[in-house]
């Protein structure tokens, strides 16, 4: 209970360098990095900005902005500072002698909130791998700290010893990290082969971090995935199966939210868990329409969804939170897009109907009998297919079923099958 209190007393300033002439997207960056400090349990008391044409390689900022963020600190008695960017080794340590203060940068402050927000293993063990992929090469900066060193024979002391062996210590650790995920990827691997096999279509939801995905799933779902009005409230992927309206039942997933910027070392860390998306029938992208920045996020979104090779797969933009629109919307995309609130039930079954209408553009239309004893095949078609119309032919005691199926699972296999046989 300490340790939280003193989290929550936290004092800390900002500091963030513009390089180009975007005034209104580095006003936001820099409200988004107070959104994390918040999220961390930071208390943003101060913020300290320059404009620059490159980065000072020594301190990142100007001489005379660190002299400036010195005052800064001794008003404010915030013991931290947190730097809207991705600082060298050599950086931090020169910022933290000036100041004599705790010094951190963007990637540090994600990882910090990925850290205590994780909860399955698999997601500890993510996290952790990306610390310490981010640690290790600003191993040497520390090192000087514990002995000095030099060039000459006699100069190296026990630092250079105890630098080798905290590399060592963290790649021994990285490669066990690695093989435990090994064996949990595996177990992901085989877990969707088992849905493909059972005719599982599968619904991706990604989006920026704080847009109202777990919120949608709770709906779509009715589950009861953590819901919170912060960054990356949710980390570990869950997935709840959804019935549409014409009650075809897909699986949904909920990801962990993109951001600005977002490391290098969370996306490779977490590649297994993103790669949910690569077995995706449908991408649910949803876009907080309420967000001043919502253009950029949905742009975040669609150059990670890229690099994940995830581009091919269809996507339904869904923008959400139209109910607190502060501002006149207009929608990037309007041909695949819904524009919705996701604490609205008519929003929510237009939805249903927009994903069928999505999903049935991959898949092929069919017209089949099914006699009155196979009930088993007809509750399949329902659960598996887009069934159109079900209608009863008295004469001749079958149903006649149109609708549309995946041609590669089993179930389209057997349908078109029998469409061939019966000559429809």
């Amino acid at each position: 209970m300490e340790e939280i209190i003193e989290r929550e007393q936290e004092f800390v300033v900002l500091v963030g360098c513009q390089f180009d002439t975007d005034d209104e997207r580095f006003d936001y960056s820099l409200e988004e990095l107070k959104s994390l400090v918040e999220t961390a349990q930071g208390v943003v008391v101060g913020t300290i900005t320059q404009k620059r044409q490159k980065v000072e390689p020594s301190t990142y900022i100007g001489r005379g902005k660190v002299d400036e963020l010195i005052a800064l600190l001794e008003e404010t008695s915030a013991e931290l500072v947190v730097f809207n960017d991705e600082l060298s080794p050599s950086q931090i340590r020169n910022v933290h002698t000036r100041t004599g203060k705790t010094v951190i940068d963007r990637t540090q402050l994600i990882l910090d909130i990925f850290a205590s927000r994780a909860q399955s293993r698999e997601g500890k063990l993510q996290v952790e791998l990306a610390q310490l992929s981010y640690l290790l090469p600003r191993l040497a900066g520390q090192g000087l700290a514990l002995s000095r060193q030099g060039g000459g024979i006699g100069s190296k002391g026990p630092g250079e010893t105890q630098l080798e062996s905290d590399r060592r210590h963290i790649r021994r650790r990285m490669d066990e990290i690695k093989h435990q995920l090994e064996a949990v990827v595996g177990h992901r691997q085989r877990y969707r082969e088992r849905r493909k096999r059972n005719e599982e279509l599968q619904v991706a939801i990604v989006g920026y971090t704080n847009a109202g995905k777990s919120t949608l799933l709770n709906r779509l779902a009715k589950a009861d995935t953590l819901e919170e009005n912060q960054l990356f409230a949710t980390l570990d992927p869950t997935t709840r199966q959804c019935s549409l309206e014409s009650g075809m039942k897909v699986l949904l997933s909920d990801t962990v939210g993109f951001i600005q910027d977002l490391p290098t070392t969370l996306v490779a860390a977490f590649r297994s868990t993103l790669e949910e998306l690569q077995g995706a029938d449908l991408l649910l992208h949803v876009v907080d329409s309420s967000n001043a920045d919502y253009v950029q996020h949905e742009q975040t979104v669609n150059k990670l969804i890229h690099e994940l090779d995830a581009q091919g797969i269809p996507q339904l933009i869904v923008y959400n939170k139209s109910d607190q629109q502060v501002v006149p919307f207009v929608p990037s995309n309007e041909d695949d897009s819904i524009e919705m609130s996701a604490l609205d039930d008519d929003d929510i079954a237009e939805l249903k109907r927009a994903m069928e209408e999505k999903l049935m553009e991959q898949m092929s239309e069919y017209h089949v009998h099914i006699q009155s004893n196979e009930g088993k095949l007809l509750s399949r078609c329902k659960e598996t297919t887009l069934v159109q119309s079900q209608e009863w032919n008295e004469d001749k005691e079958w149903y006649d079923v149109y609708g549309y199926v995946l041609e590669r699972t089993a179930i389209g296999q057997e349908l078109l099958n029998r469409m061939k046989v019966e000559g429809l």
